[in-house]
């Protein structure tokens, strides 16, 4: 009887074995293990493998100039090669710009950040939960309780393009969480943000970015909107599963990887402020890196102090289930590897 259940407990063991093997994210322990090549090309090149149509690389490292890697696909239907100055939708990466121009609106005393929602859009008390104990910083944060409108209804397969639009989605919904009690990344956040820079300086957001940070940076290749470039410049984005070609969708600011890395490199050595207190505001209220993820575009924008480099990388193959993301994730930490062991 004692050995009968030895063998059933082993039996039960391997077959745990066999089922958790089942889950565990091959294509990611894949990538991740295999031996790294000898430059950042070759790893470039291995973009098909990790399931992306097309992939840009930008390097900016002190003292040396800036590199442009790219393998695949800037438009896959006609087999045209990837562009390095070719136009990207850089999603959330935009949330930096916004930022900034928070910060530079609070020194120059239109912004408050301890000021409410409701001090600046008294209509939304009784439409957004605490409205009256949000703050500004907070949704700079992440720390409202605003829901996230991107997380309801299927969002990315009907998406709307007015900030009136996507307002709606949320309102009279219960709060994610009291103010400033937890963080949830939300672009409602973002959107309502946009709307206080609008109202504080009457003019369109984009206006005021590229007054107070394009044009001092001198960089001519970030747009407000689709609407605004000649789309045979913008890299086609593309769904798992989804035949159209993303591209002539209208899903925010565009930019080259090289636009967006100096912008970085600006950011992180201070260039885009005006001096070290708006540097000081900026650095109490948000971060120094970012991602961004929409249907068929997603980026990593980093600065890397040991190595004194940016790096950022565009991928057009996206896939909200499994494991695209990571694999991105994947590409990019392989990427900065390949650069530190050889600087």
């Amino acid at each position: 009887m004692k050995n009968k259940s030895k063998l059933i407990l082993r039996i039960v063991l391997l077959l745990s074995t066999v089922i958790s093997l089942y889950f565990v994210p091959w294509p990611i322990v894949t990538a991740w293990v295999e031996p790294l090549p000898n430059t950042i090309q070759e790893q470039v090149n291995q973009a098909s493998d990790y399931g992306f149509d097309g992939i840009i690389v930008y390097v900016d490292q002190a003292g040396k100039s800036p590199q442009f890697y790219t393998s695949g696909y800037h438009n896959t239907e006609n087999k045209i090669p990837a562009k390095p100055d070719a136009l990207f939708k850089i999603a959330s990466n935009d949330k930096l710009y916004t930022s900034v121009c928070i910060a530079k609106l609070v020194y120059d005393k239109k912004i408050d950040l301890n000021k409410t929602l409701a001090d600046y859009f008294p209509e939304l008390v009784g439409r957004i939960e605490y409205a009256n104990t949000i703050t500004i910083k907070m949704m700079v944060q992440h720390r409202s309780g605003i829901p996230n409108y991107t997380d309801f209804n299927n969002y990315w397969a009907n998406p709307k393009y007015t900030n009136e639009e996507n307002l709606k989605i949320v309102l009279d919904l219960p709060a994610s969480f009291k103010p400033n009690t937890d963080y949830e990344y939300s672009n409602t956040n973002y959107l309502l943000l946009t709307e206080l820079i609008e109202k504080v300086t009457e003019k369109p957001k984009f206006d005021y970015i590229n007054q107070h940070i394009l044009k001092p940076l001198q960089l001519t290749n970030t747009y407000n909107s689709i609407n605004d470039v000649n789309i045979n410049r913008v890299m086609s984005g593309y769904y798992v599963g989804y035949d159209k070609d993303l591209k002539t969708e209208d899903v925010g600011m565009l930019a080259t990887a090289e636009d967006l890395g100096k912008f970085l490199r600006a950011l992180n050595n201070g260039d885009v402020f005006k001096n070290k207190e708006e540097q000081k505001i900026y650095s109490s209220i948000y971060k120094y890196e970012h991602t961004g993820l929409v249907p068929g575009y997603q980026s990593i924008a980093k600065y890397h102090k040991n190595i004194d480099a940016v790096v950022i990388q565009f991928t057009n193959t996206v896939n909200f289930e499994g494991y695209n993301w990571n694999l991105s994730e994947v590409m990019y930490g392989r990427v900065v590897k390949i650069l530190k062991r050889n600087n």
